[in-house]
């Protein structure tokens, strides 16, 4: 059950994570921060990222080994990343029309699953 949950916040925290880092570009692109300055933007980005840590971090405490969790910090990492990927690749295809996957970003999300492969085998 500590991985289910686990995995479960690894993919609300990226969902966040993703749209703290770029949805600030689909702001732009939709014309609703075209006059925000920089800082703003920041710190609109950090409110976003405050959330994300607060499930990134109890995700982490609950999949970790070192709390009783089922993984390893390698394991989660690479869990963590291809999670990210995943995200990513969903909200690129939904929010941003304007930008696509093309093979070899394929290519290199196979090789990061032959990765989580790797990362628990024993």
């Amino acid at each position: 059950m500590k991985a289910i949950w686990t995995i479960l916040l690894l993919v609300i925290s990226n969902v966040l994570m993703t749209f703290a880092w770029y949805g600030n570009l689909k702001l732009q692109e939709m014309k609703v921060s075209t006059d925000w300055p920089l800082i703003l933007v920041i710190l609109a980005s950090w409110g976003v990222a405050f959330f994300e840590y607060c499930v990134m971090i109890p995700a982490n405490r609950i999949g970790s080994d070192i709390t009783g969790g089922p993984f390893n910090l390698v394991q989660l990492k690479v869990i963590q990343e291809c999670i990210s990927l995943a995200v990513f690749s969903l909200i690129l295809a939904f929010c941003f029309k304007t930008q696509s996957l093309h093979w070899n970003h394929l290519v290199s999300f196979i090789f990061l699953v032959i990765a989580v492969f790797f990362a628990f085998l024993k």
